[in-house]
């Protein structure tokens, strides 16, 4: 019997490797994921005026914070994120993990959607990503922040390790704010294809050729709800062409004791049927494994976290 999903929402995803699912989050946990961010911010902003890099917050909103710092250069993207980066990692990289955070990977409500498509025993997937998307007309022509421009055509799939090639895998694209083709929803081609040769482009993109763009069609969603897709469902992000911000998550979970495609980074059981004990519950555990891996990174030569280069013949 399913938890969250109707037998017919399983079986279109099935057929369709996409979903979309409403008023997931709930508002509780959608309010509490805002205040911790607005928090951050707060303290990020006061130091960078503290710098004499951005003017005084006076009663800006949490999104004019953020467009005033990104005009002035500040970089807020890396200490937002809920993940290390996939370049080179040093001892002070920063990243976010918090109670509200946390609380959102491990939602009751998303892990029951979750379990209808892979299962009981879930794990919390290191690939995981804030997205924050400004304007995109206030980009620098300079920008290369994958997660706050328009995305290249993808398989989630393609942008992990190969070990990871075999797992049972699904991406929750969870909104915060609205996701609308105006400001820069997802856009997929339905479907389970095989996996596509990637590029080293403006990001790792599928090569030239394969897909057929003319049948993407848009993904809007309202806060709190989710795009849920699998790993071989090609996907991208539309620009966003309003005058705000788009805010979302993107959150993977695997089926415990496949490899998660990233193992030089944490991952942790959000859910088990057959070994409750072996859950993580306490969000100050799994800021402390990311700590702990960023210590022990820092040293060492650079893992790349793609494995397409651009001397593949798909590329030339």
């Amino acid at each position: 019997m399913s938890l969250f999903l109707s037998a017919d929402q399983i079986a279109a995803f099935e057929r369709d490797g996409v979903l979309v699912v409403d008023n997931v989050l709930p508002m509780e946990r959608l309010k509490a994921v805002k205040a911790e961010y607005t928090d951050l911010l707060d303290t990020m902003y006061d130091a960078w005026h503290a710098e004499g890099c951005v003017p005084p917050p006076g009663d800006m909103d949490f999104f004019e914070k953020l467009l005033t710092a990104y005009d002035a250069g500040c970089e807020w993207f890396q200490p937002m994120d809920i993940s290390l980066p996939g370049s080179k990692i040093e001892a002070d990289t920063p990243f976010h993990i918090g109670p509200a955070v946390f609380e959102m990977l491990t939602c009751d409500r998303l892990l029951d959607m979750v379990e209808d498509l892979i299962g009981p025993e879930i794990t919390s997937n290191p690939i995981q990503h804030v997205r924050l998307k400004p304007p995109a007309r206030t980009l620098r022509s300079t920008e290369t922040t994958a997660h706050i421009m328009a995305t290249d055509w993808h398989q989630d799939r393609a942008v992990a390790h190969e070990e990871g090639d075999r797992t049972k895998m699904i991406t929750v694209w969870l909104a915060i704010t609205d996701a609308t083709p105006d400001n820069g929803c997802l856009q997929v081609i339905p479907g389970k294809p095989q996996m596509y040769p990637h590029c080293p482009k403006r990001q790792t993109s599928i090569a030239d050729g394969f897909i057929d763009e003319t049948k993407a069609e848009p993904l809007p969603v309202k806060a709190g709800g989710a795009v849920i897709f699998h790993p071989l469902t090609p996907h991208a992000a539309l620009d966003n062409l309003t005058d705000g911000f788009r805010w979302s998550f993107d959150i993977r979970y695997n089926v415990t004791g496949q490899p998660t495609g990233r193992a030089h980074f944490p991952d942790f059981v959000a859910r088990s049927r057959s070994a409750p004990d072996t859950v993580l519950r306490d969000w100050r555990v799994y800021d402390r494994m990311w700590k702990d891996t960023r210590a022990t990174l820092a040293p060492k030569r650079h893992i790349p976290i793609h494995r397409w280069t651009s001397d593949s013949p798909a590329c030339a």
